[in-house]
């Protein structure tokens, strides 16, 4: 048997008087593509900005590779781990965004090198050489000398996948990659991470894009109202949901 390499347990956020998660529990194999649907507000994203400190939780546990995130818990007393800390810790993640975040001022390589350099204290020839690598991966070699307002977006998100991938994280967080895209642009970056997935690479990916998780999932998590109301195998919740509310979310999303 596979050990965990993320567990959440009993995850509670709140924002203000509004409370998004209410103990939401969460396992992740090494190897696993697990991905979250569900609709708006229902905490998807907040839970995946919680495990890289992005959002900080008010009770919980997220433990990756058995190591707590973001606090230390001692006799039920939790303190907040230091900013140095959390900054080693977010490294064991990489995060693609729904906003691509490239710096403009810098070309397609430079932006896949600048953690390298800043963050694994590699050398411009080794930074350049990784991030050359990656850019190749995902089919962007011909344009690393581009500036980002010469990309297109599909070619953007995929610098930011690559850029974060190059880092070598044990875990890769996807929030909604394609949802800033144009239609056409979407096949292009489901091809990357789908490609990703058949490498091994330890994925928790919120999407809306439902047919995708169909086919590339090991589990898929139905979240409701800020709890998981459902998850197991794709096959068996896209076919045969057991709610009525995944059933309902399920035909709002057109998937057949």
């Amino acid at each position: 048997m596979t050990a965990n390499l993320l567990e959440i347990r009993d995850l509670h956020k709140r924002y203000g008087p509004l409370e998004v998660l209410k103990g939401v529990d969460c396992d992740v194999r090494a190897g696993e593509v697990i991905s979250i649907i569900g609709s708006s507000g229902s905490g998807k994203t907040t839970m995946l900005r919680c495990v890289n400190m992005l959002e900080e939780f008010e009770g919980g546990t997220i433990r990756i590779d058995g190591e707590e995130i973001g606090f230390t818990t001692q006799g039920g007393v939790r303190t907040r781990k230091s900013e140095r800390e959390i900054a080693r810790q977010r490294a064991l993640t990489g995060m693609a965004f729904q906003q691509f975040n490239l710096f403009p001022h810098m070309t397609a390589v430079e932006n896949v090198m600048l953690g390298l350099q800043l963050v694994r204290k590699m050398s411009r020839d080794e930074a350049r050489a990784v991030g050359e690598t990656w850019l190749d991966r995902v089919g962007l070699l011909a344009r690393k000398d581009q500036y980002p307002a010469r990309l297109s977006g599909g070619q953007q998100q995929r610098v930011a996948i690559a850029r974060a991938i190059a880092m070598s994280p044990r875990l890769m967080l996807f929030d909604e990659v394609t949802s800033a895209l144009d239609p056409e642009l979407v096949a292009e970056v489901l091809q990357v991470v789908g490609d990703l997935a058949k490498d091994g690479m330890t994925m928790l990916l919120v999407t809306h894009e439902m047919r995708f998780a169909y086919e590339v999932s090991s589990r898929v998590i139905f979240m409701n109202g800020g709890r998981i109301g459902e998850e197991g195998n794709p096959r068996e919740m896209f076919v045969a949901p057991k709610t009525e509310r995944l059933a309902d979310f399920l035909k709002s999303s057109r998937f057949n």
